[in-house]
Order: structure tokens, then C-alpha cells, then sequence
């Protein structure tokens, strides 16, 4: 991929299109002093009171710049690889990697208290979204620690659950999180509008020989499915499902597709928990093979094929993506000793931000 000027005309080419860059595109992106702001890097000005007429007066290019005189008699300097990162339209992350049970080791990294400006948690964002999750390992068990490293990476998304939750058993519990019995894979909060993107689990204390944790590639599944039954697969993308959840202080419900899709055909949420989905009523075979193609989805959510089984040990911190990796857990004795973790949510685009920055401290990409 490269950037080519040519009789005042600069052009953007790759192997799949030669596009060329319109002159207003280029204006609205200078960055000189007196049109956009140095701390905020706002425009000082509203792009749309400019002539949508401005054309190149005069360009060149060698490999690290751009250089552009507007009819306006703007003049700039454009970095050729901060516009390429632009024209290409990528996330700041590395591409996924789909992953089932053969994965050969579990993305991980040690915690190191001086890590949160530099290449190390650049390193933990890059492995969470290219796997859906990573795991940070010796971290402290202090009170306020989830919640501070939670918001050094991101900002924390308050529920009725609160600031964070605490996953022990407990009697009379409003949740099956807080019993020892086993979970299924599930995603977590699906009655929620919007769903929560990323969940973050810290192991406090694990005394108890059960209570493992599972995990599985939901997109991975999805994937699969679709290779092999493609009809049952279809149904999960096509039907919408009521998800709800109820306590003694509130009513939560939101509807959504077990299996969300992007306009190009691929996965991009997961919603599927089976304690809290009640499918509206349908025509009796559609009800049919949507009943066969969700116990399809969730017998492969926990089958050897695709799910991961680990014991979190004290100061371990999981973060996984919850639109993408459904996560469960075995049954334990609570007469054994204690099993207590600690949790809390974040979006999206506190942690894609986060990521950003970083990238332009490091200097990681231009």
C-alpha cells in the first residue's frame, strides 16, 4: 500500500483499489497551528463553511512526507505513514486469531507495577483482543486494586451490581454466580442495553480443589457451526431472544441474537446465557430447530474441542472479551476453604482508546 501524486492529483493504492484522495479530505486533515487546537486537537474551524471546491495547487511526496499547497493558499505537511494508517481503516490492534481447546498456551502476562505507561500494557491490550482475553499473573490482592487497574486501562461501567461485584457463595444469593454450583458458558449481563464489552475477574483467594474456570472462543464455535450446519447456525442469527434477569430491586430485560453479525457476514457479538433466555413464541418447527441449533452451540461451547479448563491462582487478574468469549465454571465444596474473586466491567472504547494512546507514546505505529 502506498500514496502516489500525480498531475496534482494524489492517489491511494493498494492491490485491491487506486483511489483517488479527494482535495477536501486532505484540507480538512491539516494540522497547522492556526486551524486546530494543540491540546486537544480539535478543529478551530467548521469544515463545512470551506468551499468544497478547493483543489491541489501543488504536490510532492518522498517516503516520510506530503506536501500539499491548497488552492485556499493552505499549505501542509502530511506524514505519509500516519495517512496510510488513516486510508487504511484498521483498529489498533492486530487481527484475531480464532482459537479452540488445542490453544498451546494461555496469553498471559506478569504483573509489574510500573507497567501502566509503557510497551507491557500495550502488550496485555494487543494479546486481549487478539485472543479475547489474557491473563495477568502475581498481581496485588489488595482491596482497591481491580478497580485502579480497571481504570488504568479503561473506565469502569457501574451496574446495579455496583462499582464491582464479589463472586463468593453466599446464602439467599440474587445470582448463580454467588453459589458453588457450576456455570455453564455463558456471556455475562446479556439483559443489559448495551451488553457489557469487556469483563475483568481477579482471584482473591481459591482454597477449594474445585472451582475451576472454562473458557471458550465463541467466534470460533460460531465458525464452526456454520461450516458444519449451516442452517441451525443461520436460525441463531436470525432470532431474536428475550434475556432477563430479576431480583428483589430490579427488572432487567434487552433482546438480541445468540449469534450478532456485522454487515459482511461475521460474528460480532455473542449472546448466550442459559439461565436468563426465554425465545418468543415461533411457528412449532422453527421453535424446533432453533431449540436443536442452541443446544448445538452450547455442547460445543463445552465440549473438548473448543473449551479451556484452568484454576486461577491468588493475583491472578482475567480479562476477557464478553462479546466474544464465553466463560463458565466447575462446581466446588465450600467446606473445603474459600473461593472468593472479585469483578467489574469496561467498554470498548475506553480500552481501544487507552490502546491508541499508547500506541502514539511508544511511537508504535509512526
Amino acid at each position: 500500500m502506498r500514496i502516489q501524486v500525480s498531475n496534482k492529483k494524489v492517489y491511494f493504492k493498494s492491490y485491491k483499489k487506486n483511489l483517488e484522495i479527494h482535495p477536501f479530505w486532505l484540507r480538512e486533515r491539516v494540522k497547522t497551528k492556526n486551524l486546530v487546537d494543540k491540546n486537544t486537537d480539535q478543529r478551530l474551524y467548521d469544515p463545512s463553511d470551506l468551499s468544497h471546491k478547493i483543489k491541489i495547487k501543488r504536490t510532492s511526496i518522498d517516503k516520510e512526507s506530503l506536501k500539499v499547497e491548497f488552492s485556499d493558499g493552505v499549505k501542509s505537511n502530511f506524514k505519509v505513514k500516519e495517512l496510510l494508517y488513516e486510508l487504511k481503516g484498521k483498529k489498533p490492534y492486530s487481527s484475531i486469531v480464532l482459537w479452540d481447546s488445542r490453544l498451546k498456551k494461555i496469553p498471559s502476562i506478569k504483573y509489574d507495577k510500573n507497567m501502566f505507561e509503557k510497551k507491557k500494557t500495550y502488550n496485555l491490550l494487543q494479546y486481549f483482543y487478539k485472543y479475547g482475553f489474557v491473563v495477568m499473573q502475581k498481581t496485588p490482592r489488595k482491596k482497591n486494586f481491580l478497580v485502579s487497574f480497571a481504570n488504568s486501562i479503561g473506565v469502569v461501567r457501574p451496574t446495579n451490581w455496583g462499582i464491582y461485584f464479589t463472586v463468593k457463595s453466599r446464602s439467599n444469593a440474587n445470582d448463580l454466580a454467588y453459589t458453588s454450583l457450576p456455570l455453564k458458558a455463558h456471556t455475562d449481563n446479556p439483559y443489559r442495553m448495551p451488553v457489557p464489552c469487556v469483563q475483568l475477574l481477579h482471584c482473591i483467594e481459591n482454597e477449594v480443589k474445585g472451582g475451576f474456570s472454562t473458557i471458550a472462543d465463541g467466534f470460533a464455535v460460531a465458525k464452526y457451526m456454520r461450516k458444519q450446519n449451516k442452517d441451525l447456525f443461520n436460525i441463531l442469527t436470525e432470532t431474536k431472544v428475550r434475556f432477563r434477569f430479576v431480583d428483589k430491586n430490579i427488572i432487567l430485560e434487552n433482546w438480541g441474537k445468540i449469534i450478532e453479525l456485522d454487515n459482511k457476514g461475521e460474528a460480532i457479538q455473542i449472546r448466550h446465557s442459559s439461565r436468563l433466555d426465554y425465545v418468543p413464541i415461533l411457528e412449532k418447527k422453527k421453535l424446533e430447530k432453533f431449540y436443536k441449533a442452541r443446544k448445538l452451540f452450547s455442547s460445543l461451547c463445552e465440549s473438548k474441542k473448543f473449551e479451556i479448563k484452568f484454576k486461577m491462582s491468588p493475583g491472578d487478574l482475567i480479562i476477557f472479551d464478553n462479546y466474544r468469549t464465553l466463560h463458565g465454571r466447575t462446581a466446588f465444596n465450600t467446606n473445603e476453604g474459600k473461593r472468593h474473586l472479585k469483578g467489574c466491567y469496561i467498554d470498548y472504547d475506553s480500552t481501544e482508546g487507552r490502546l491508541r494512546h499508547l500506541e502514539r507514546k511508544l511511537r508504535l505505529k509512526w
